[in-house]
């Protein structure tokens, strides 16, 4: 007898096929059962034997962690050191850069240089001019006197006698911050190269003991962290486990006669303990590479390591039982299913047909036709998840400016179809009297959040590209960033703003950016960036930076070109998996020449210093890609941020925000960042010398940061244009330092 004979004697048999169905459920529950006891007892040995392993990837990954913070001070130290050095000629110079070092990384409570005794003839024997934190404030201060001998720190000795940089264990900062820290310190050298200090920073100990109370393996189990000779540094949160706990594990760790073994690695050692309450435990510890020495220590208990296997045993059994409950009621109910599946099929087949109407009507409002121009070649593609789809792009040429869109509908099928068409209708009837991307999303946004009862919204960018000019203006609602795909892929930098059909009176802004000559920008859906396998991984952005960066090297950047290299990788990429989401992409190739420039990039910041890190990244990059060598690159560094956190300072009154744009142009000889805000008029090179004569307490506040950035940069200008502040910092490529 066939199976499917014997399945439809089982369906249509009755009483008598439901009582041999139950006979079937109730042997397939006890090989079930045994199946599960078997995969019980192996999965036990298997935790077991991989303990030792699990723990010392913990381990690894909190001393990487720690490591991780030790050595990104390190480099900040390091990218702080060229200008510092260059500036001890001036001692009083050097308050300025110590200050904002500490201001500039919050972590930092304090910097210092500790130069040799008598160094300074005119300054006091022992000078170690400071910058630390103190509450809310940051004071500057030269901190050696009777109180304070930093000859006698163990880190001055290696920097200043040995010419090594190192690393203190944690103490508590009385003279300066008051809190915990540890110290970093590096040679100081002149220009002879003779060493006369260190230069150095205190790091709060907070971040590493934050990173040592995140993410613990199982509830009770702790990390701790000890000192080489085994003083404790920090202590896990009270929730996780008693003082009395920790001191006993300390202790343990600290007596030799303790019985320890190492792991089955060797990487570690291992203390096995009982505690009264929960049992059987296990202390973990291991040196950390490198200096400092320290130890990383984690503790855990035998109850919790198999706790999850236990509950899902228990839970197993509990979900088998109303598994197979429920087993006879659904074969019962199999008959009247298919009974209900050929209705359901005539009625697919009808509603497949109505869909297909639809899909024919939306893929009509889309353009039909690229632009190809002397000027601009436009093109776009769309490939919906299902019948219909609640993507849209559109582009139109007017008054020699491309006007172009795309969007996203939440959700999916024919009512974001129905929020699609609508979207459409009013770009198309907007933009034939409106050229500011603003107002265009205003009115759409308006028009979307009226009778909005589904609280359907859309994710939409608007553009308008000046042709002659190149200037590009945009408008985003919460779409993803496009590419700028000009001599490398990055993504064009946008406010996110609130989606369109969220709230009528949210205010849209606009940004503007000046295109390069030859120039692709490429804007897509979230339906390409979560394109996803048959694991559910995506292809996400990196994936599509790195296959635009390809598409550029091969030549392969007009619009049709990239498009199908970037359709082509994602499918590569999904191998057949089926489609989730509408992909669509639009792209636009940019054909006027800028010969005169080599490089041309911007980067918008409000007026919050915080953001200074970003501002450094952006100079960085900049001067990486005009392969700047290293102490020009920290000249700019620190003569731009200067620059504009004293336009974010003072240009705005304060409470107020702002923005400020840093565009950084460069020719074959020479690098300009051109800072620009729409602030108060203010001219910062009208503020006269600093007097360096006087002391750190006696002189006026102001003044130190214009003349850091004469002294690094080659010229200075200023100028108010359109009611905007125009700051122009220059520098020759060809200047020694």
């Amino acid at each position: 007898m066939s199976i499917r004979r014997w399945i439809n004697r089982l369906v249509g048999g009755g009483m008598r096929g439901m009582s041999v169905a139950l006979l079937i459920i109730a042997v397939a529950a006890a090989l079930i059962e045994l199946l599960s006891l078997i995969q019980y007892r192996y999965a036990h040995r298997l935790i077991e034997e991989e303990l030792d392993y699990r723990v010392e990837s913990e381990l690894t990954l909190k001393a990487s962690r720690v490591r991780g913070i030790l050595k990104s001070n390190e480099k900040m130290v390091r990218n702080y050191l060229d200008p510092v050095q260059t500036q001890i000629v001036k001692p009083d110079n050097v308050y300025h850069i110590l200050y904002r070092l500490v201001e500039t990384n919050d972590g930092v409570m304090s910097s210092f240089l500790a130069f040799v005794p008598g160094y300074y003839p005119s300054r006091e024997h022992l000078f170690e001019p400071c910058a630390f934190r103190r509450g809310d404030s940051i004071l500057t201060t030269q901190l050696a006197g009777e109180r304070h001998d930093y000859t006698r720190r163990e880190f001055y000795s290696l920097a200043v006698e040995q010419g090594l940089s190192c690393w203190t264990d944690p103490y508590v900062d009385s003279l300066a911050s008051g809190q915990q820290v540890v110290t970093h310190a590096t040679p100081l050298t002149d220009a002879g190269g003779q060493v006369v200090g260190t230069f150095g920073i205190d790091l709060s100990t907070k971040d590493i003991i934050d990173t040592l109370n995140t993410r613990h393996m199982l509830p009770s189990t702790f990390f701790l962290l000890l000192t080489e000779d085994g003083r404790l540094i920090s202590r896990p949160d009270a929730s996780h486990t008693s003082g009395s706990d920790v001191d006993a594990v300390v202790k343990m760790i600290n007596d030799s006669t303790c019985q320890r073994k190492f792991s089955s690695s060797s990487r570690s050692k291992i203390i096995t303990f009982n505690d009264k309450e929960k049992g059987k435990g296990y202390a973990y510890y291991a040196f950390m590479m490198g200096k400092p020495r320290w130890q990383v220590v984690m503790v855990c208990y035998d109850k919790e390591v198999y706790s999850k296997l236990n509950t899902m045993r228990r839970n197993f059994m509990l979900l088998m039982l109303g598994v197979f409950s429920l087993l006879g009621f659904i074969l019962y109910r199999v008959r009247q299913y298919l009974k209900q599946l050929h209705r359901s099929r005539l009625s697919k087949e009808r509603a497949d047909s109505q869909l297909s109407i639809a899909r024919t009507i939306q893929s009509e409002m889309l353009p039909r036709h690229a632009i190809s121009r002397r000027d601009v070649d436009i093109d776009g593609k769309q490939v919906t998840a299902l019948e219909v789809g609640g993507d849209l792009y559109d582009y139109l040429l007017r008054d020699e400016k491309l006007y172009f869109c795309i969007g996203d509908v939440s959700g999916k099928g024919v009512p974001s179809s129905l929020v699609m068409a609508v979207v459409h209708s009013q770009f198309r009837t907007l933009v034939q009297h409106a050229s500011n991307p603003a107002y265009i999303m205003q009115s759409i946004n308006e028009v979307a959040c009226e009778d909005n009862e589904t609280n359907m919204f859309v994710t939409l960018l608007v553009g308008v590209l000046d042709l002659p000019t190149g200037r590009l203006r945009y408008c985003n609602a919460g779409h993803d960033a496009p590419l700028l795909v000009a001599g490398g892929v990055k993504p064009l930098a946008v406010n996110a703003n609130l989606p369109v059909g969220i709230f009528a009176d949210f205010k849209y802004n606009q940004q503007e950016v000046q295109l390069p000559a030859d120039s692709t920008l490429l804007l897509y859906t979230d339906g390409l960036t979560e394109a996803a396998d048959k694991e559910h991984h995506l292809f996400g952005l990196q994936r599509i930076i790195d296959t635009a960066q390809s598409a550029l090297e091969q030549g392969r950047t007009a619009p049709a070109q990239l498009m199908e290299t970037l359709y082509n990788a994602a499918q590569c990429f999904v191998d057949g998996a089926e489609q989730s989401d509408d992909l669509t992409m639009l792209a636009i190739h940019y054909h006027r020449p800028d010969d005169a420039l080599v490089l041309d990039e911007a980067i918008t910041l409000t007026n919050d210093v915080s953001q200074v890190k970003e501002l450094n990244q952006f100079v960085s990059s900049v001067a990486e890609r005009l392969n700047l060598e290293l102490p020009m690159q920290s000249q700019l560094m620190l003569a731009v941020e200067e620059a504009v956190v004293n336009v974010m300072n003072y240009a705005y009154p304060i409470g107020t925000q702002g923005d400020v744009t840093i565009e950084a142009r460069a020719t074959d000889a020479c690098l300009s960042f051109i800072i620009t805000d729409s602030g108060k008029a203010f001219d910062p090179t009208e503020r006269s010398n600093v007097d360096t004569s006087l002391s750190a307490e006696d002189r006026p506040i102001g003044g130190l940061g214009i003349l850091l950035v004469r002294s690094l940069m080659d010229s200075i200008n200023y100028e108010r244009h359109d009611g905007k502040n125009v700051l122009t910092l220059k520098k020759a490529f060809g200047e020694t330092e």
